[in-house]
């Protein structure tokens, strides 16, 4: 049997090095809360409120480090809130997409684009897509056998020596199957 740990992943923002300068003051560092299970990732200490045409919500986590776009990833009830309607997409296919006001301690910043839902994925780490026959960008389906057990279709395999093995998927999803995050999941094809 072919196992992948789960991480359940809640909304979150990636900043710019532009937009950290202008929400948290010139020449900010974010600073490290919980090393994340991706090599090199973080949560930050720091959070910052997002603005949508419905509502706010605040203490969103920042995941570091910077990035070179600002992107931010909301559940689909997260965006029914909100009042937005983001598409399901791989992280950084952020275009054309909706933008949000993002509030920081020192200033805000209008997005024009940026807001996704992100696409469930896997991470694999090279020598395991290859031990498993897996190729970067095949789509897989993974069973999760929580309280109400479900076949996830459409999982992409994300491959790189960067990467640690771990199954993202949002907090909707996991609510869904009744997952958290460190369950284990099972690939079927």
């Amino acid at each position: 049997m072919k196992t992948v740990p789960v991480g359940v992943s809640a909304r979150h923002i990636h900043l710019s090095p532009a937009h950290i300068d202008i929400l948290f003051g010139q020449g900010y560092e974010l600073t490290t809360f919980k090393d994340l299970s991706q090599p090199g990732q973080f949560a930050a200490q720091e959070t910052v409120a997002i603005v949508g045409p419905k509502c706010k919500i605040e203490k969103v986590r920042i995941l570091g480090p910077a990035r070179p776009s600002t992107q931010i990833e909301v559940s689909r009830t997260d965006a029914f809130s909100l009042g937005i309607n983001p598409p399901v997409r791989e992280s950084g296919q952020i275009e054309h997409s909706p933008g949000l006001r993002v509030i920081g301690p020192k200033g805000e910043v209008d997005l024009e684009h940026g807001v996704i839902v992100a696409a469930r994925h896997i991470h694999f780490h090279t020598s395991d897509a290859e031990k498993w026959g897996i190729q970067d960008k095949q789509l897989l389906r993974v069973k999760v056998n929580g309280e109400r057990p479900l076949i996830f279709e459409n999982v992409i395999a994300r491959v790189s020596d960067h990467y640690a093995l771990d199954m993202h998927i949002d907090t909707d999803e996991g609510n869904a199957a009744g997952v958290k995050t460190g369950d284990l999941a099972e690939l079927i094809d």
